[in-house]
């Protein structure tokens, strides 16, 4: 039987060498709620260590050492050894304001319907510096969800661990983007809102982000989103259908932006060679995305031209 309160889950590859934690760590100090403990699983670090060794730990963290199995399994092991009742899941490199876990906390509460919360969150880089602000915006329909309307990942997010476990926690054969897959599988089994009004979160783009490989996140996000089209479609779900069909046209559009970006870069390095295989990748990758983009765009200029003749 779960305890009623909030418990917070941090994976870690990195443990006490990570040069982020203890900012991470004096952010989730910093709460304005009490949380009933901090689970740190150390997934195969470099070396072992116990709270004592990380720097500003809160003394009722644990940690729980694993062999090294991915952020999936790290986290799941971490999850089904928690007593709250809600579980948020902290990245070793992140950052949490002080009202975090309180907004998640009110808000499902008043609320027992919610599976899933989500706050605004900002980006920022190694020094903290914003580099893209919040642009989170309030949805609540699983078609939403599944079309992405807005940012829901992990670190945003606040699960009720009964939820988390009924749909089975996270696929531990993902890599990456296995949040979005919980997302999807919690937005069909219960509720999702939005909490607060600004940024909650910072997250930390940097080198070490498995992120930033582009090229394996947006295979990765379109196998899920393929799986979760493929079992809407079975159950003849035709809204979601539809939704998750927007799903992968946006990630269409999230490649070949990310692969742009990636040969601009290339080029400024003088590294023309890279810069033509990421342009290879993303046309082999998405060939249709940039006539459907022309397209977007054609339609979307007809309507401000018929939006402004009708004023």
């Amino acid at each position: 039987m779960t305890t009623v309160g909030i418990s917070v889950v941090l994976a870690t590859n990195r443990g006490a060498d990570n040069p982020f934690l203890a900012e991470t760590l004096a952010s989730a100090c910093r709460q304005s709620t009490e949380y009933l403990e901090l689970v740190i699983v150390d997934d195969g670090g470099p070396r072992e260590f116990g709270p004592e060794d990380l720097p500003g730990a809160p003394p009722r963290a644990r940690v729980v050492r694993t062999p090294g199995g991915g952020p999936a399994r790290a986290r799941n092991i971490g999850a089904r050894v928690v007593r709250g009742d809600l579980i948020a899941f902290l990245d070793d490199d992140d950052v949490w304001e002080p009202e975090r876990l309180e907004a998640h906390t009110r808000a499902m509460r008043a609320d027992p319907g919610l599976a899933l919360t989500y706050s605004r969150m900002r980006s920022v880089d190694d020094e903290g510096r914003t580099i893209a602000s919040a642009d989170q915006i309030p949805i609540s329909t699983t078609s939403d969800v599944y079309r992405r309307r807005t940012g829901i990942m992990l670190p945003n997010s606040v699960v009720r661990a009964d939820a988390f476990r009924a749909v089975g926690g996270f696929d531990e054969s993902l890599r990456l983007a296995e949040d979005l897959d919980l997302v999807f599988r919690l937005a069909a089994h219960g509720g999702v809102a939005m909490v607060g009004s600004r940024s909650l979160v910072s997250y930390r783009r940097h080198r070490g982000n498995a992120t930033r490989r582009h090229r394996d996140l947006a295979t990765a996000i379109r196998g899920v989103v393929a799986r979760h089209l493929e079992q809407s479609s079975a159950r003849g779900e035709s809204e979601l259908v539809s939704a998750l069909v927007e799903s992968q046209q946006a990630n269409d559009r999230f490649a070949i932006w990310s692969a742009g970006r990636a040969a601009r870069s290339a080029l400024g390095e003088h590294r023309p060679a890279a810069a033509w295989a990421e342009v290879v990748w993303a046309v082999r990758f998405a060939p249709h995305a940039p006539l459907r983009a022309a397209i977007r765009r054609v339609n979307g200029q007809r309507h401000g031209e018929r939006a402004e003749r009708s004023s």
